[in-house]
């Protein structure tokens, strides 16, 4: 398990060392960070089961969102300690991802 970490550092790394100094907002980034957020929320876009849609989410509300759940202002333990491990930088790629993806009719 450790080396999966170390390989998720070590990828992460090389995408912020290849993104401009801003990178709040990187889609690319985002794009692979969304592969944990897959496992529950759908990419088609459908709310399924009470599992919200994120993808056409506004960027603002998404970043609202999460850092209510980092900060445990919103209830839904997976969730808090999904944006717990989420730097802030890290949620506005994934909040600039879902916003610029349209759902699937």
């Amino acid at each position: 398990m450790r080396r999966a970490g170390a390989v998720r550092l070590a990828v992460l790394g090389l995408l912020l060392a290849c993104t401009p100094a801003n990178a709040a907002g990187d889609r690319a980034l985002g794009e692979y960070l969304s592969a944990e957020c897959t496992s529950c929320h759908q990419s088609s876009g459908r709310q399924v089961g009470g599992i919200p849609a994120i993808i056409g989410h506004p960027a603002e509300q998404f970043v609202a969102l999460m850092n209510a759940y980092r900060g445990r202002q919103r209830d839904n333990q997976v969730m808090q300690a999904i944006a717990a491990k989420l730097s802030s930088e890290e949620i506005a790629a994934l909040a600039a991802y879902y916003e610029s993806l349209k759902p699937n009719p």
